[in-house]
């Protein structure tokens, strides 16, 4: 298994330095079980961006763009609402992991820190124990959260995340979820700093995925990103092939 740390500036420089990273050092990992049972590209990653509050948030390359993100911090990662069809989201693991109003994860956070700066307990768990079980209670393939954990430290006055992915999608996935995180702890701060009358700052992203891969079939996208050759018609021609499939 090969290990590697990408230091990046901002969020799209993240984003190109994993896939870069990925494309030419990845190992090939065929999936076995889990949503896409295929060959994948991976590695064991590490990613810090020192300054992730930069804009843009996300590349005008990226298979997102700002409008999505925010929607995306806002209703899947700040709020504990979800669909009925949605077995859960990051936001509703975060605010009401056990849906009895037990705990509320965000709440306690900003109270905590809001009260004390220097207190390196405020560790946010999406991920539940039942989550190893492979078939859920309606014999479903199980499909545990990526991101399993946001942990949080305050240094320097500036409020640092440290995320794990257990799984990462790094060309469709990673974009959106970097970004959003970054509006997360800036919303985050935001009520910290209300609450207390302080005056934090975001910090730094530092993430960590022992699977942080390219899916086979995005094999030429990445490619075309990363190595173009013929503009950007080639590129536009890819992306119809792949949405044709």
């Amino acid at each position: 298994m090969k290990h590697l740390k990408v230091s990046a500036f901002d969020c799209p420089d993240a984003w190109f330095k994993a896939l870069s990273a990925i494309w030419r050092e990845g190992d090939v990992f065929k999936v076995g079980f889990g949503s896409e049972e295929t060959e994948t590209k991976k590695l064991n990653l590490t990613i810090e961006i020192t300054n992730p509050q930069n804009k843009p948030l996300v590349s005008d390359k990226a298979p997102c763009d700002f409008k999505y993100v925010q929607g995306y911090a806002l209703e899947y990662l700040w709020c504990g609402e979800r669909q009925n069809e949605e077995p859960y989201t990051y936001g509703s693991r975060l605010n009401d992991p056990y849906e009895d109003h037990r705990v509320n994860q965000v709440e306690e956070a900003v109270k905590r820190y809001a009260q004390e700066q220097n207190d390196r307990q405020v560790t946010m768990v999406i991920r539940l124990p039942e989550d190893i079980l492979k078939f859920d209670k309606n014999s479903k393939k199980s499909e545990p959260p990526c991101l399993s954990l946001i942990d949080t430290e305050i240094l320097n006055n500036q409020m640092h995340l440290t995320c794990y992915f257990r799984s990462w999608d790094a060309f469709g996935g990673l974009p959106a979820n970097i970004a959003g995180l970054q509006l997360f702890n800036e919303a985050f701060v935001s009520e910290i700093n209300e609450r207390g009358n302080l005056s934090l700052k975001t910090g730094k992203l530092i993430f960590h995925s022992k699977n942080c891969h390219i899916y086979q079939r995005q094999y030429n996208l990445v490619k075309e990103l990363l190595e173009p050759k013929n503009s950007s018609k080639r590129l536009g021609k890819t992306l119809k092939e792949t949405k044709q499939e």
